[in-house]
């Protein structure tokens, strides 16, 4: 964090931060059916207004192909960051031009403004440096407080930070603190969740991981493949016979580091993908040929929470089954509660993130528990991987400058 500027509520007032955020979240019928982004943006911004800071909002909004496609204008956002601000939020229907630029120079202290969606303009994607001169344009400050696009070199989040003074937003460096404490200097032991659906999506997380927790625990469809290469039956379950070379050199890998792979000892098997479907629940060598795994059993959980209460520091990323459908969300659930009730207890640092973990917390009712819950998806996987990522690279460069 040392070589990252990050904006601070001293000096602002009267001043005009363009701030990119990430305000993506989902509409249906016209309105915003979760505000957790929305709302966590706004925590994270108040303070600057109530300072007096004078702040236009850039946000992408799904994947409108560099065209003016009104299916996917931000407007409906608006009503939303207004409600999580407790004030008013004015809409400029363009992000460029100067109809934009003159709305920006118009705005009071204390008030804020956004602006319609980015990815109407080709540039913005391709990180057009002229493209970045027009947003920059629109502030005298620029601040960065979008993690979860910060896996992208767009010109709201890479180009612009050669033309203003450029800052981590309050969001984004309370990501990267957290992140950074879980993953490159955690409390031990620490250890990692890694679940989901294929081994070959996760490849990069899981022979970084092995180099730098003391355990990691294998679930969803990834643990399908595990067993498979460990020669237990797995019925008709997703699996990738092809990754099976993969899952021995990431164990080698472990074994060099001293890292423990913890896999089900015993798994849930339905003979139909559906919630309810008929079930059983056996040891690892009893799934029938006609049936597939579908979350780990109740020794597994035994097991797992015995681990969570002997460390000090846990990583969440994907399921540890099905958990969209019950009954196969129990293991997903039952250690999700563990894992944050040992941190409500102080005994356990738990941070997650991934769409599909968010998800899975939430059915959990496990959120609010758990120390640090990041939003982003595909940055939160990429810092898991262990890749700099570009809009974080492009502020250190403006900081060192």
């Amino acid at each position: 964090m040392s070589d990252l500027n990050i904006i601070s509520t001293e000096g602002v007032a009267g001043q005009r931060l363009v701030v990119r955020a990430d305000l993506n979240a989902p509409v249906q019928d016209g309105k915003v059916s979760d505000a957790t982004r929305i709302e966590r943006f706004a925590a994270g911004i108040k303070p600057l207004l109530e300072a007096g800071a004078r702040i236009t909002v850039l946000s992408h909004f799904g994947r409108p192909k560099g065209e003016r496609n009104m299916d996917f204008t931000i407007a409906p956002i608006v009503p939303a960051l207004a409600e999580a601000l407790g004030q008013s939020v004015s809409f400029a229907d363009d992000c460029a031009g100067d109809a934009a630029v003159a709305a920006s120079n118009a705005l009071a202290n204390g008030e804020i403004m956004l602006c319609e969606n980015v990815r109407f303009y080709p540039g913005e994607e391709a990180n057009d440096a002229g493209f970045a001169s027009e947003l920059a344009k629109l502030g005298d400050v620029y601040v960065n407080d979008a993690f979860s696009a910060a896996h992208r070199a767009h010109a709201s989040t890479a180009a612009i930070t050669t033309l203003l003074p450029a800052f981590a937003g309050p969001l984004m460096a309370e990501e990267i603190a957290a992140l950074t404490a879980a993953l490159e200097d955690p409390k031990r032991p620490a250890v990692a969740v890694v679940g989901g659906a294929k081994v070959s999506s996760k490849i990069a997380v899981l022979k970084n991981l092995v180099c730098k927790v003391d355990a990691v625990v294998v679930g969803g469809g990834m643990a399908n493949t595990f067993m498979l290469a460990d020669g237990h039956p797995i019925g008709t379950s997703l699996c990738e016979e092809d990754q099976v070379p993969t899952v021995h050199e990431i164990r080698e890998l472990a074994a060099k580091s001293g890292c423990e792979i913890i896999l089900p000892v015993d798994v849930v098997c339905a003979y139909d993908f559906a919630p309810n479907a008929k079930n059983i629940t056996t040891d690892l060598d009893g799934c029938p040929d006609d049936a597939m795994i579908l979350d780990a059993g109740p020794k597994s959980v035994e097991v797992i929470a015995e681990v969570f209460a002997k460390s000090k520091t846990i990583l969440w990323n994907g399921p540890m089954g099905a958990f969209e459908m019950e009954p196969f969300d129990m293991a997903t659930v039952a250690l999700a509660k563990v894992a944050a009730k040992l941190t409500k207890d102080g005994t356990l640092a738990s941070i997650a993130g991934g769409g599909d973990t968010v998800a899975a917390l939430n059915v959990a009712g496990a959120s609010d528990g758990f120390t640090y819950v990041s939003t982003a998806g595909g940055a939160f996987l990429e810092w898991l991987e262990g890749k700099e990522l570009p809009a974080i690279a492009a502020l250190r460069r403006a900081a060192a400058n």
